[in-house]
């Protein structure tokens, strides 16, 4: 007899493929995402693998990433906080209570606006 319990959930679970960079912040956004509703998903480095790069690109049509790949829907230039409310609005998960364990929506810290100097007049 068959024992419906994680098998039968894993297999429920939509096949998720991410295009990610190894340290940004809206990589990590959307690994946090995924970490935190415990959905599998293939982590595609596109900064060190440039055959995953231009896969991305080809599937996307375009070059920012991150880019997020659910049930064959690919989801261009996104952050952690618009994978969830995808999940959400297409009930691939439920809401859950758990914080993500990085920020969803932080730019990579290159990009993050640089604190100026202050400059008195004497």
């Amino acid at each position: 007899m068959w024992h419906r319990g994680p098998i039968l959930n894993l297999m429920d679970k939509p096949k998720i493929v991410a295009y990610l960079k190894p340290t940004c912040g809206w990589s990590q956004g959307v690994r946090a995402v995924l970490r935190k509703y415990d959905l599998p998903f293939e982590d595609r480095d596109i900064i060190n693998d440039p055959d995953q790069r231009q896969e991305m690109i080809e599937k996307s049509g375009q070059m920012l990433s991150p880019c997020v790949e659910i049930e064959g829907r690919m989801l261009a230039d996104i952050s952690g906080e618009e994978v969830e409310a995808y999940l959400l609005a297409k009930s691939l998960v439920q809401t859950n209570d758990r914080k993500p364990d990085a920020p969803t929506n932080q730019p990579c810290a290159h990009e993050m606006p640089q604190a100026s100097p202050l400059h008195f007049r004497v």
